[in-house]
């Protein structure tokens, strides 16, 4: 999925009188309305998260009026720029400005727990199961092929679309598919952003006049904190895992770093999630794929896949753990990033990095189209047809991504058994 940036201006919220925050002693009341609220979006909030941040302006903005249009369109733009899922960054952030941290954690657990949930069960349901050669799984393993190739199509339009980028994002798959690991993807990134701050245009960078003091925001001692926690555990756990073994803080390890690298769109969090799972013994790509598969038919946001994996991999326990640590890295980097944003937007450095690390993902996504995705899931000439005909129901019918997973799910049952 894209993320389109629309142009704004940042209106800051001001002080409790606005709608945007709410007085301390208040706060019981707006906490449980939030909750509902969120709930509810995340129990309808079909379409992945463009169509989520529509649905966020129809309740936030137009419906309940906590934002006004430029402040709302600022956030937008703020989630866009962090590493991140950037529709339930914006609902994060809607949160602190309601209500402070726990603001955000509520706002955060109601649009989660609905997909979160669901695709924990499929996970116990799959425990157990033999589902090697089932009709259905290779349904799934093939509307995986058309979602990420919807992806990458659409995703390559808006953030390679001219020469340089394109490169970028070439180079970047041919890099991963000759060396496929973490790390490697850790360093196309890394060198996607060098290169974009060395050879990209610098006039792009979002214009405005600049914002006023803002008291609903975090502190700037509480945004440094958060941003020393945020690098202090990407760096310090993957030395802890070293250490200790422990086969918790592997996961916690894999899923933190998974869901701090992620630049351009939820569908980015598959490769990395990818080359931290299966390769260990975690998951088998068939239950990396079936799941990745089932959660294009739930709503609320793509990262929620995490609680599916987690499950998988160890049970109730695991899922929380996975789906915790895959969410963390984004309150600690909206946390971080909200009272400096309006400096942070203006610099055109910055915005050329991020242009090619946005490049680079799209070359990342590429790769991993093929492998593990098309290699897995393409096993004989009859499984391309179902895959082209889910791609053009994505889009060029723009048929809702659920009604395609059950049409491929059925589908499944009819191909010819593979062995």
């Amino acid at each position: 999925m894209t993320r389109d940036r629309p142009p704004a201006t940042y209106t800051p919220v001001a002080a409790p009188a606005t709608p945007g925050s709410v007085p301390a002693g208040s706060r019981l009341p707006v906490l449980l309305e939030l909750l509902g609220v969120t709930l509810r979006l995340g129990l309808t909030s079909f379409g992945g998260p463009i169509a989520h941040l529509g649905y966020f302006h129809q309740e936030y903005v137009v419906r309940r009026r906590w934002l006004d249009e430029g402040r709302y369109a600022d956030l937008v733009a703020l989630c866009q720029f962090l590493p991140g899922p950037a529709s339930s960054q914006v609902g994060i952030a809607v949160g602190m400005l309601r209500a402070g941290l726990l603001g955000g954690i509520v706002s955060w657990l109601g649009f989660t727990l609905p997909s979160a949930v669901a695709l924990a069960l499929f996970a116990r349901t799959l425990q157990g199961a033999d589902i090697t050669g089932s009709g259905w799984l290779r349904g799934l393993l093939i509307v995986a092929v058309a979602v990420v190739a919807q992806a990458v199509w659409s995703m390559g339009k808006s953030l390679a679309p001219d020469r340089e980028r394109a490169t970028l994002a070439v180079a970047a798959a041919v890099v991963t598919l000759t060396w496929p690991s973490a790390v490697t993807q850790v360093a196309v990134i890394a060198a996607a952003g060098v290169l974009g701050w060395a050879l990209l245009p610098r006039d792009e960078t979002p214009g405005g006049p600049a914002a006023t003091a803002a008291t609903g925001l975090p502190s700037r001692r509480g945004a440094l904190v958060a941003s020393i926690l945020f690098f202090g555990l990407l760096v310090g756990l993957p030395l802890l895992r070293a250490l200790t073994g422990i086969p918790a803080l592997a996961v916690l390890e894999s899923f933190y770093r998974a869901g701090s690298l992620v630049f351009g769109g939820g569908h980015v969090v598959l490769p990395l999630l990818q080359s931290a799972v299966v390769p260990p013994g975690w998951v088998s790509d068939a239950q990396f794929l079936a799941g990745y598969g089932a959660a294009q038919a739930v709503p609320g946001p793509l990262f929620t896949f995490s609680a599916y994996l987690g499950t998988a991999m160890g049970g109730w326990a695991y899922g929380a753990l996975a789906l915790v640590a895959v969410f963390l890295p984004s309150f600690f980097l909206v946390a971080g990033a909200l009272p400096f944003w309006e400096g942070l937007r203006r610099r055109a450095g910055i915005a050329a990095a991020l242009r090619g690390v946005n490049a680079g993902v799209v070359g990342i996504l590429l790769a991993a189209l093929y492998e593990p995705i098309w290699t897995k899931a393409i096993l004989a000439p009859p499984h391309v047809a179902p895959a082209l005909v889910a791609f053009a129901l994505l889009s060029f019918w723009k048929v809702p991504p659920w009604a395609v997973v059950v049409f491929s799910a059925l589908v499944g049952t009819l191909l010819p058994r593979v062995e």
